[in-house]
């Protein structure tokens, strides 16, 4: 159930979607509905709604909102996110509550992966 004004879904700029589909499946294991060459939606873990989306008609890059990922392995998801082709952008580092690190997707999208205490 969503909550009235909370967060429900993100829109990630992705030229070329195809590649941030590939990305994204690989570091994450995230599963997609097409909706044709230029957006796909991005579906929850749990149910069939979605979350968010890709969208080939926006740019990609750093400096909008920042998304957070919570992991249960920082490390793996690290190393998930090399072996998909991401790039780390600010290593992994302690901050009250846990640790976190940055990385850039395909299209330069910076994200952020989070482990808590």
């Amino acid at each position: 159930m969503v909550t009235h004004h909370s967060i429900d879904y993100i829109e990630l700029g992705a030229p070329d979607v195809a590649a941030a589909k590939a990305f994204y499946a690989a570091a994450f294991g995230w599963e997609f509905t097409d909706y044709g060459p230029d957006y796909a939606g991005i579906r929850r873990a749990e149910g069939d709604d979605e979350m968010g989306g890709l969208n080939g008609e926006r740019a990609g890059g750093a400096g909008g909102p920042l998304v957070l990922l919570r992991s249960d392995d920082l490390a793996a998801a690290e190393q998930a996110v090399r072996d998909a082709g991401g790039t780390i952008s600010t290593a992994p580092y302690a901050y009250p509550g846990g640790h976190r690190f940055m990385f850039t997707d395909l299209a330069g999208n910076e994200l952020g992966v989070y482990q808590p205490e």
